[in-house]
């Protein structure tokens, strides 16, 4: 509902292509006012699908879709309102100058003029210096960047942003995850799609993970890391092992480093993790280590284990 603290509302959505591909199935989730989302997911999985559906481009065959309220079939003109996009593609009006297309977006929504806030857009991606250029004149990066200003010319109050800094060079990525920051902090939500899976980590409130046409799994990051999150010590050996001796096969252990690292993985989460009494184990066995070394699963391998694990 209007106002309150969930502002898109996805229920049982489903879409399937007249060539017969099912690109989603039975996805449901909502999306908090004012979060950012991260959604990832392999190419193909789903994820791209999912925003057209929502910002009105692509018809869904079942299911449905209310931003703030407003259906996005039923009622496209206002739901659509209130969404920014910045798709993949960098399709631009070529001959355009930078200040003409972003002006023409604002149009588009039935915005009056209101040079000032194009003004502010436009200094805060840094293309104040080129507001007269033609897009064709521009770098990738910079084009990637008018597309920005052209989501955000009308204020929408949601941004999808479907792989944003997908080939831009690192001061690029940072000056927009810092103009995503700001723009959270002003109550716009933001979801995103991304390869960077650092880039979730380290951004997003909430993470989802899309593969083959399902939603496998939508949480707070910080309880993803501490659910799913595992902790590595590794043992640095004096003497390389060819495979782990018969006495730990009982502890699921593994070799790394060719043979000259033993690996023991964990729920750092628990009160006994087993290490104590490892340690003693390997010491009987006869095992040498010249080094300990421990390690927390980064989100990237969470999502490579969900992902192999339900596929």
């Amino acid at each position: 509902m209007p106002g309150s603290g969930v502002i898109i509302a996805v229920e049982s959505l489903s879409k399937t292509y007249a060539s017969g591909v099912r690109s989603l199935e039975s996805v449901s989730l909502e999306i908090r006012r004012g979060e950012i989302l991260a959604l990832l997911g392999p190419n193909g999985a789903g994820k791209t699908t999912l925003i057209n559906i929502v910002c009105g481009i692509v018809k869904p065959t079942s299911g449905s879709v209310r931003v703030d309220g407003h259906d996005v079939v039923r009622d496209y003109r206002a739901a659509r309102k209130l969404i920014g996009l910045v798709p993949q593609e960098l399709s631009t009006d070529a001959f355009e100058s930078v200040w003409s297309t972003v002006r023409f977006s604002r149009g588009l929504f039935g915005k009056p003029d209101d040079s000032a806030h194009l003004e502010r857009v436009l200094r805060d991606l840094s293309l104040w210096e080129k507001k007269d250029a033609k897009i064709m004149t521009l770098s990738g990066g910079m084009k990637r960047r008018v597309l920005i200003a052209k989501a955000l010319a009308h204020e929408p109050r949601i941004l999808f942003l479907d792989e944003p800094t997908a080939g831009v060079d690192v001061n690029l990525r940072r000056d927009m995850w810092a103009m995503v920051r700001k723009l959270r902090e002003s109550g716009v939500t933001i979801i995103l799609t991304t390869h960077y899976i650092e880039e979730a980590q380290e951004m997003a409130d909430r993470i989802g993970i899309i593969n083959k046409a399902k939603l496998l799994f939508l949480e707070d990051k910080t309880q993803l890391m501490r659910k799913l999150g595992k902790k590595e010590l590794a043992m640095q050996l004096q003497k390389p092992l060819a495979a782990v001796p018969e006495a730990l096969a009982n502890r699921k252990l593994t070799l790394g480093d060719g043979g000259n690292s033993l690996i023991y993985t964990y729920d750092s989460n628990v009160a006994d993790t087993g290490i104590a009494g490892l340690l003693d184990e390997v010491e009987r066995a006869g095992i040498v280590f010249t080094d300990l070394r421990s390690r927390e699963s980064s989100l990237e391998d969470i999502f490579i284990d969900l992902v192999k694990e339900r596929s």
